[in-house]
C-alpha cells in the first residue's frame, strides 16, 4: 500500500512515511518522488495477495546468520525453512522477514518498528507488519501443534519415520489435520483403520498394486460377515486436484425469522471464487439462523476425474480382473461420495469464511484509524447533547480543554417549549457556547430541526451558533462503565453520555479509547468473525494511533497512556501514581525512576511521550518526595527535544546536526531554525548528510521532522474535522441527479454509507467507487474510502418509504 517513496532535497512541503513518520511540517524543504512499481490491483475481482513492500530495497538487506538460523529451525523443528515459508505467505522480502523476526523476537512494538526501524522493515506500513507478526505466530503455533500431535502418535506406538517426516513437513494446520486425522482416536473408527485391524492391509495393497492376484474370497473369514464387507474395508482417502465449484442457495420458509433481510441470497448462485466477502458472511449467518440453505454444488466431472484417477493412474503393465476392478470401482465411488465430497464442501466453505473474516477485520482496522484521528476541535467551549423525547436532551457544558463547566436537562420535544429554549439560550450566553454536538440517536432529527429553527430566528444572538452532529454509539456503554465512574463519579449515567458526545468532537482520540472499539459503530458483522482476532487487530490500531499522536505525559489520562507502545494498565497506573506524588515530569529520562519501567520498556515508549514546556508551567512544585526508583545521572532540566518525535536513542545525531545547520535545541519550531535546516539541506542531500553523521536517511528525515514542526505539532491537523453547520435538509428536500457534498461515516465490505445532512447515511455502492474517481495516493487501498474523508456525490435513487439513499461518487475532496 505504499504510495511513493521521498527522499528530500529541496524546498516543499514532504509527507515522507505518511502520518506514521510524524508527518511532515517542512514547508521550505522540497521532495524528489521516486515512482513505485504498480502493483496488480482490480476493484472488480477479490484482491489477491499483494506484495507489502516495493522492489526496490529501501533498507539494508541483511542475512540471518547460519547459527541463528540454525538455532530457528532447531527450535521449530520442521522440514521447512522458517524464512523461506514466511516470505512465500507474506509476498514479503526474506531480508525484511529475516529483520521482523528478528525485531519481534527482541520484543519491539509494531508502532516502535515502523517509525524508528523504517529502513530495517523496508518502510513498511503498520498494517503490513502485523500481517507478518500474524503469520508469523501461526507458524510457531503450527510448529508447537506439530510436536504434540508427534509425541501422541508416539504414545499411542502408531508413529513411523515416514509419518514423522510427513507430519513435520505440513505448512500449514489443515494439511497437519489432514495427515493426523486417519490416527485419531475417536469413538468410530475409520473404515479403513477398520479394516488394518481386522488385518486386511495386505489384500488393499494387493488391490491396489497387483489385482489379478488377488482373490478377495481367500480374506473371507470369521468377523467378515460378507464379500461386500470386505470390498468396503479397503477404502481409503486420498486426493490431489484443484475443482472449481458453484454455491447454490436456497431460503428456508421460518416465520419465526426476519427473512427480508436475506432477500438478496434467496435462490442465490454465485461462481466460489467470484463471491465477495461481505456475502460469504451474510450467507454463513442466514445459515446459522436456518433461514438459508447452503449447498456446494461440485460438477459431476470431478466424481468422474476422481475415478479415472484412482483406477488408472497406476503401473501400465498390471492386468486388471473384472472382479478386481468391480471393487475397485465401488470403492473409490463410496470413498467419493462419504468422504472426498464433505471434505471439499467443508474446504470450500472454510477458506470462504477465512478469507472473508480477513477481509471484514481489514475493514474495521481501516474504519477505527480514520476514526480515531479525526482532527480534533480545539480553542472553543462546546455543549455535548444527548437527545431524547420524555427523558429530555442532557447536556454537557465543556471548555477548550475539556473540562466539565456545567449540565443540565432540557425538554424541548414537550409542552412548554420556548422556556426551555430560553434556558438553552441563557447556558449558551453564559458559557460564551457557539459549537453544540448532537449526537446521533433517538430524537437526533427533532433536536436538530429545532436548534436550526433557533439559529434561523437568531436565538442566539451575538454568538455565532452552529450545530454539528456525531455518532453516538457506544457512549450510553461507556457511561455506565467503571472508567466512567472513576472519571466522573458524582454524575447522573445520562449525563456522563452528554459529556462523552461533546469530548469525541473535542478530541476524538483521547475520548474514543475509553470505549470498546467493536461498541463505536465501525465496520460489519463484527459478530460473524472471530472474536480474538477481532480484538488483537483494533487494539493494534489503537495502539498505533495513540502512539503516532502522542501523549503528553503530564496531562494525558491513565487511560490514553495504557495505548502506548510498550506501556500497559499496570504501567500507565505507576506513572500516573508517581506524576501524583512527584509532580509532572521534567524530561523523559525521569520515566527510568518509575517503577516497572526497565530499559525495554524506556526504549518502546519515549519516543511517543511528549513533555510540553506551557504544560509544565501550570504545575507547582512539590515539595515532597514521592515513592520511587533511585537511578544516578538522571538530569532534572527541561531538554526541548523531548515535546519531539526525536528518540531518545537519536539525541546525539540531532544535537550534530543541529550544530552542523548552526543552530541550537531551543529554537526547535522556529522559522529561523527552519531556514538553517533547508539552507543545509538545499545544498547537500539528505542521504550525504546522513553519511556525514553516521546515520541513516530515515532517521535524519524524522530528526529534520522533529526540529522544524512548531511546538505542539499534531499529525491528525491534516485529517478532516468535523463539519458544523447552521440548517438542515430533509429527504424530501433530494431530487435523483443533485450533486452534493458529504463525509463518510463508515464503510463495509459491499459500500461507503456518507452523511449527506438529511438525517438519513446514504450509501456509494462499490460498483461506484471506480478507479478514475479516486486520488492517486488512494488507489491501492481496499473500497479506497474511509470514516471522515469529505466525498462529492450524486443521487442516484431515494427510497422515502425504507429510507434508503443511493449515491454516485463524483471525486474524493482533499
Amino acid at each position: 500500500m505504499k504510495e511513493e517513496r521521498v527522499s528530500f532535497i529541496v524546498s516543499e512541503a514532504h509527507q515522507a512515511d505518511r502520518w506514521a513518520g510524524e508527518g511532515s511540517s517542512l514547508a521550505g524543504l522540497k521532495a524528489k518522488k521516486e515512482e513505485v512499481e504498480e502493483e496488480d490491483f482490480t476493484f472488480d475481482e477479490p484482491c489477491q495477495k499483494k506484495q507489502k513492500t516495493s522492489g526496490a530495497c529501501l533498507g539494508q538487506p541483511t542475512a540471518l546468520p547460519s547459527s541463528e538460523a540454525h538455532t530457528l529451525r532447531n527450535e521449530l523443528n520442521m522440514n521447512w525453512d522458517l524464512i523461506e515459508l514466511l516470505s512465500n505467505l507474506t509476498c514479503v522480502e526474506r531480508w525484511v522477514c529475516v529483520n521482523i523476526i528478528r525485531l519481534l523476537r527482541e520484543d519491539n512494538t509494531v508502532p516502535f518498528m515502523v517509525r524508528y526501524r523504517k529502513e530495517m522493515i523496508n518502510h513498511m506500513d503498520a498494517d503490513a507488519v502485523r500481517d507478518v507478526q500474524l503469520v508469523y505466530e501461526e507458524i510457531c503455533s503450527l510448529a508447537k501443534k506439530t510436536q504434540s500431535v508427534i509425541q501422541t502418535l508416539k504414545k499411542d506406538g502408531v508413529l513411523t519415520a515416514e509419518l514423522e517426516q510427513n507430519l513435520r513437513s505440513c505448512r500449514s494446520a489443515d494439511e497437519l489435520d489432514h495427515v493426523y486425522s486417519p490416527y485419531k482416536k475417536g469413538s468410530k473408527l475409520t473404515k479403513a483403520r477398520r479394516a488394518k485391524a481386522l488385518g486386511l492391509e495386505a489384500a488393499t495393497s494387493a488391490l491396489i498394486d497387483t489385482p489379478h492376484t488377488l482373490d478377495l474370497r481367500a480374506w473371507v473369514k470369521p468377523g467378515l460377515s460378507s464379500l461386500e464387507e470386505v470390498a468396503a474395508g479397503h477404502i481409503c482417502m486420498h486426493t490431489a486436484f484443484l475443482i472449481f465449484c458453484h454455491k447454490t442457495l436456497g431460503a428456508q420458509q421460518n416465520k419465526n425469522k426476519d427473512i427480508d433481510k436475506f432477500h438478496l441470497y434467496v435462490d442465490f448462485t454465485c461462481n466460489i471464487h467470484r463471491i465477495q466477502p461481505h456475502q460469504t458472511l451474510a450467507i454463513n449467518r442466514g445459515e446459522s439462523l436456518k433461514i438459508l440453505t447452503v449447498k456446494v454444488n461440485i460438477p459431476d466431472k470431478v466424481k468422474s476425474d476422481f475415478t479415472w484417477w484412482c483406477i488408472n493412474n497406476r503401473s501400465e503393465t498390471q492386468s486388471h480382473t473384472i472382479f478386481g476392478n468391480k471393487g475397485l470401482t465401488n470403492a473409490v465411488e463410496d470413498s467419493y461420495k462419504r468422504l472426498i465430497l464433505p471434505f471439499l464442501t467443508r474446504s470450500y466453505r472454510t477458506k470462504l469464511t477465512s478469507a472473508a473474516e480477513k477481509e471484514s477485520i481489514a475493514m474495521f482496522v481501516r474504519n477505527l484509524r480514520q476514526r480515531l484521528l479525526v482532527c480534533p476541535v480545539r480553542g472553543c467551549v462546546i455543549m455535548g447533547v444527548d437527545p431524547g423525547f420524555r427523558h429530555g436532551c442532557k447536556l454537557a457544558v465543556l471548555s477548550p480543554t475539556s473540562q466539565i463547566l456545567h449540565t443540565d436537562v432540557v425538554y424541548l420535544h414537550n409542552s412548554g417549549q420556548q422556556k426551555e429554549a430560553d434556558k438553552l439560550r441563557h447556558l449558551m450566553i453564559k458559557y460564551s457556547c457557539s459549537r453544540v454536538v448532537i449526537g446521533n440517536g433517538t430524537a437526533c432529527r427533532e433536536t436538530e430541526s429545532v436548534f436550526a429553527d433557533l439559529i434561523s430566528r437568531r436565538c442566539f444572538h451575538p454568538l455565532d451558533v452552529s450545530y454539528c452532529i456525531t455518532n453516538e454509539a457506544g457512549a450510553s456503554i461507556y457511561s455506565v462503565s467503571p472508567e466512567a465512574v472513576k472519571e466522573m463519579p458524582d454524575m447522573d449515567p445520562n449525563l456522563r453520555s452528554a459529556v462523552s458526545i461533546g469530548r469525541r468532537v473535542q478530541d476524538p482520540l483521547a475520548e474514543l479509547v475509553k470505549i470498546d472499539p467493536k461498541h463505536i459503530g465501525i465496520g460489519t458483522y463484527q459478530h460473524d468473525v472471530s472474536a480474538g482476532a477481532l480484538k488483537a487487530a483494533l487494539d493494534g490500531v489503537v495502539q498505533e494511533c495513540v502512539s503516532f499522536v502522542g501523549v503528553d505525559i503530564n496531562i494525558c489520562s491513565e487511560t490514553l497512556m495504557r495505548h502506548v507502545a510498550g506501556l500497559n494498565a499496570g504501567r500507565a497506573r505507576n506513572i500516573a501514581e508517581w506524576r501524583e506524588q512527584n509532580g509532572p515530569f521534567i524530561n523523559r529520562e525521569q520515566l527510568k525512576l518509575v517503577k516497572g519501567m526497565g530499559p525495554k520498556t524506556f526504549q518502546q515508549c519515549a519516543g511517543f511521550i511528549r513533555l510540553n514546556s506551557q504544560t509544565l508551567h501550570r504545575y507547582k512544585p512539590v515539595s515532597k518526595k514521592g515513592k520511587g526508583k533511585t537511578c544516578v545521572n538522571i538530569p532534572t532540566s527541561f531538554n526541548p527535544l523531548d515535546q519531539t518525535c526525536i528518540h531518545p536513542e537519536s539525541y546525539h545525531v540531532a544535537q550534530r546536526f543541529l550544530s552542523l545547520v548552526g543552530g541550537s535545541a531551543d529554537q526547535i519550531g522556529s522559522a529561523g531554525l527552519r531556514q538553517c535546516v533547508e539552507r543545509k539541506v538545499r545544498n547537500s542531500s539528505v542521504e550525504e548528510l546522513a553519511r556525514t553523521l553516521d546515520t541513516t536517511p530515515e532517521t535524519l528525515k524524522l530528526i529534520i521532522d522533529g526540529l522544524t514542526q512548531p511546538p505542539g505539532f499534531d499529525i491528525r491537523q491534516n485529517f478532516g474535522q468535523a463539519d458544523f453547520k447552521q440548517g438542515i435538509v430533509s429527504m424530501s428536500d433530494l431530487r435523483v441527479g443533485a450533486v452534493l457534498t458529504g463525509r463518510v461515516d463508515n464503510t463495509t465490505l459491499f459500500g461507503a454509507f456518507v452523511d449527506i445532512g438529511v438525517g438519513r447515511a446514504g450509501l456509494i455502492h462499490k460498483s461506484n467507487i471506480t478507479l478514475d474517481k479516486l486520488p492517486v495516493s488512494q488507489r491501492r487501498r481496499s473500497l479506497a474510502l474511509g470514516p471522515g474523508e469529505r466525498v462529492e456525490v450524486r443521487v442516484l435513487n431515494v427510497d422515502p418509504q425504507r429510507g434508503r439513499i443511493g449515491l454516485d461518487l463524483i471525486r474524493v475532496l482533499q
